[in-house]
Parts: structure tokens; C-alpha cells; sequence
């Protein structure tokens, strides 16, 4: 019988084995780093570029509807109804000023206005806004330098033709043309009706001119104009009542009323009171300013039209401010608030627009956990307001 003799089997040390384990350690600990910065790189890459399409769409937007200022409105701007005290600081009228959307509600344009411009100015109008990651101020107590603005401007609808005809435009024989005998325009007991003729103005939505309750239409004749709110819609009928949003309709101040452009006496045929020949346009009231309470904690551009309801088109948003620059001839104020004293909203030629965004959440940035920002600004031409006879 051979003895037994000692084999010896292969395999690891105690001290290989830990060498190999923090080897591998070290190679998970670098490959899952790897991972998490390229995890916090994309998340940073993808905010930015939600950021950045939320800031061109709603800088873009305000651009176009900024450009449009003004167009077909009367230079100097709309008369209101008004009824002046003689003085040139507020109250500088008997007269109550006629609402303006804002956040929530409504609140009123500037109270000396006779007319109102093709862009108002609003500044502090919009909410007070605190960063998540603010080191100043609550959300029940904001600071003070998050108050944003706000901006209303006006221009025509060029899209229908609905002053393509007086309202009550009667036939001529030199030239031969039918006018519009079904048309007319009455003023009663503060109502205003005005009906118009197919042939010269489909109203039929279907076939024609959509009109809707709560449009401005603005009316012009050889007196002057003015404009009224769309309480009623019949077929080719449109009711004007007071008790409207803006409350231009049913006031009896002197002027900015529609009893302005009626005429009297032998023009009217007998009658005590009738309307010259007289159109109708549709005007769009828009208006731009933050929301930071329908989406909490999410912040939205809202772009509103008249008092429509409003409309998001942009989020993540924390910021906007316009600044206005004026030309008068003598200082040229720019970079303007608001209306310096001594200057009128008809003398802008320019709106400097600040928009500023946050990503929808805080991410990594190194060992730091915080809001991704960014910002745009634009100077905006007023077109409609900047080529204008100054010598008129």
C-alpha cells in the first residue's frame, strides 16, 4: 500500500480575494459615477431645452401680437367714455375707468385715460413670484422684486371683412350701388342694436363672420369712434347693453359714448337722432402676464384675449418685464416702466420684453441639488405705431 501524500488545490488568498473585491469596488464605484453624471447631464440638456421652447414660443408670441399693435386703431387711441374735472393728476375724472383682465379678475385702466391706446403699459400688474429655492421672501409674503408685469395691447382683425360696407350705407344712383337696405343702427334707452344687411355682412357663422358675445367692435363714422362690447349675438343681429365686462356700454359721459356719433336735427329726416353712415370692425384686446396659482407650483405665460378666458402658452416661467421706449420730439425717454409724466402710451415706438424661466424641477449640479435657469429678451417695433405722420 503507497502512502498517502499532500495534493495542493488551486484558489485565492484571503489577501487576493480582498485585493480582487476592492478592485471591483473601485470599478462599479467609477462606472456607476460615470452613469449618475451622465443621468444629471441629460436631465440638465433635457431642461434646458424645455426651458428654452417655453421661452422662444412665448417670446415669439408676445413678438407677433406686439407687432400688430396698433394696427387699424385711430392714431392716438380710442375715446372712452370720460368726463373730465378739470384736473391733471388722478382723480382727474368723474368718470369711472373701464375694466382691464389681470390675474384673476380685473382691474382698471389708468384712471386720467381719455382714450385707450393701442398698448398700456402695466407694470406690477402681475403677481409677485418666489423661487422654490429663494433665500428672500415666503410665498405668503413674496419679495418684493418678484413682482412681474403685465401688457394690454389692441389692433384690428384684418381676417374678415366686416367693415368692408357701412352698417346702414344707403343706395347711390351716381354710381349705381344697392347699399345695404336691411342694415341699420339704433340707439335706445342706452342699447345699442345693430343689424346687418347679408348681402354687405354674413353673420352666419357657418357660411360667413363668426361673431361672439364678449368681441369689440369698434364703430366709426364722420363724428368720430368709439368702441362697444358684444353682449347679444341674433342671426344678423348684435346687442350692445350695459353691464358689459369692460363697462364701456349704456355710459352717458360726453364723449367715448356712442351717442357721440349721432347726429340730429334736419340731417335725420324728422327724426330727433340718427346715425351717418357708419362701420364696424372687430378689435382684439390682448393681454400677457404670468399665472402662478391655476398649475402650482408651475408658472404659465397666459396669453388673454378681451375677457375670454384665459390661455397658457408657456410654463416654468418665473419672470417678464417690458420696458418702453418713447419718442416726443425733446428727451425721447427709453427704457421706460411705465408712462413718464409728460408723455402719453401713443408716443412708445418700442417695448423691451424680459422673459425668464426655471426648470419644472431642481437637479444636480455636482454634489448640489438646484433650478436650472435661462432668459430671453428681445426690443420689439411698434410698425403700426412707429410709422406715423408726427406733423398731423
Amino acid at each position: 500500500m503507497k502512502p498517502a501524500c499532500n495534493r495542493k488545490f488551486a484558489g485565492f488568498t484571503l489577501i487576493e480575494m480582498t485585493i480582487a473585491m476592492a478592485v471591483t469596488m473601485i470599478l462599479l464605484y467609477v462606472a456607476i459615477s460615470a452613469f449618475r453624471d451622465a443621468e444629471q447631464s441629460n436631465q440638465v440638456v433635457t431642461q434646458s431645452s424645455d426651458m428654452t421652447d417655453n421661452l422662444r414660443t412665448g417670446i415669439s408670441l408676445i413678438e407677433l401680437d406686439l407687432q400688430q399693435a396698433g394696427a387699424g386703431i385711430p392714431v392716438g387711441g380710442i375715446s372712452i367714455p370720460y368726463t373730465s374735472n378739470g384736473s391733471t393728476t388722478a382723480p382727474c375724472g368723474i368718470s369711472a375707468p373701464i375694466n382691464r383682465p389681470m390675474l384673476g379678475g380685473k382691474t382698471t385702466f389708468p384712471p386720467c385715460n381719455s382714450t385707450l391706446p393701442a398698448i398700456e403699459p402695466g407694470n406690477s400688474l402681475g403677481p409677485a413670484l418666489t423661487s422654490p429655492d429663494s433665500t428672500a421672501g415666503t410665498a405668503a409674503n413674496p419679495d418684493p422684486s418678484g413682482i412681474t408685469d403685465e401688457v394690454t395691447m389692441l389692433y384690428i382683425d384684418n381676417t374678415i371683412q366686416l367693415n368692408a360696407f357701412g352698417i346702414n350705407q344707403a343706395p347711390t344712383t351716381s354710381p349705381v350701388t344697392p347699399g345695404c337696405p336691411k342694415g341699420s343702427l339704433t340707439l335706445v334707452a342706452g342699447t345699442v342694436t345693430a343689424t346687418f344687411d347679408p348681402t354687405c355682412a354674413n353673420l352666419n357663422p357657418a357660411t360667413g363672420i363668426s361673431i361672439n358675445v364678449g368681441d369689440l367692435i369698434l364703430f366709426t363714422n364722420s363724428l368720430g369712434n368709439t368702441v362697444l362690447t358684444v353682449t347679444g349675438v341674433a342671426g344678423q343681429t348684435l346687442t350692445f347693453a350695459a353691464g358689459d365686462a369692460f363697462d364701456l356700454n349704456g355710459r352717458t359721459d360726453p364723449t367715448g359714448t356712442i351717442a357721440q356719433l349721432e347726429n340730429g336735427g334736419v340731417a335725420c329726416g324728422g327724426k330727433a337722432t340718427c346715425f351717418p353712415l357708419t362701420t364696424a370692425s372687430r378689435i382684439w384686446m390682448v393681454s400677457y402676464y404670468l399665472d402662478n396659482v391655476a398649475s402650482p407650483p408651475f408658472v404659465r405665460l397666459i396669453r388673454q384675449v378681451n375677457f375670454n378666458a384665459a390661455t397658457p402658452v408657456g410654463e416654468t416661467l418665473e419672470n417678464l418685464q417690458f420696458t418702453y421706449n418713447f419718442v416726443d420730439g425733446v428727451t425721447n425717454p427709453s427704457n421706460q416702466p411705465t408712462v413718464p409724466v409728460g408723455n402719453s402710451e401713443s408716443q412708445i415706438r418700442s417695448v423691451d420684453v424680459y422673459l425668464g424661466a426655471r426648470s419644472s424641477y431642481d437637479v444636480h449640479k455636482g454634489s448640489l441639488m438646484s433650478y436650472a435657469r435661462s432668459n430671453l429678451m428681445t426690443q420689439v417695433s411698434l410698425r403700426s405705431m412707429a410709422y406715423v405722420n408726427r406733423y398731423e
